[in-house]
């Protein structure tokens, strides 16, 4: 099991109108076949600078490439994300046996 997560912070001019159109076309990504789990989530922490995250799981490398080149995936990065995001960090773990 792989656990996709990426935190985020928004660029300081977004809306919050902006910001809940971000979070809904990003709820589209669980759509994609082989996303299971999928969360957007607000930090609460004073911790860390990340504001925001999503995470969601897949069962093998093969089914995250597949979401990773999906049509959906690619045009919410080039047309939702890049216009949003400020800094990110991407993690990705792989569930030990």
């Amino acid at each position: 099991m792989i656990y996709h997560s990426v935190f985020l912070t928004f660029k300081p001019d977004l809306s919050g109108f902006q910001q809940d159109h971000f979070f809904a076309e990003a709820m589209k990504l669980a759509q994609i076949p082989g996303v299971q789990e999928f969360e957007c989530l607000r930090e609460i922490s004073p911790k860390n600078n990340f504001q925001y995250g999503l995470i969601m799981q897949f069962e093998n490398k093969d089914i995250y490439q597949a979401y990773t080149n999906h049509p959906l995936h690619v045009w919410f990065v080039e047309n939702v994300w890049i216009p949003s995001v400020a800094d990110f960090q991407e993690i990705d773990y792989l569930k030990m046996s």
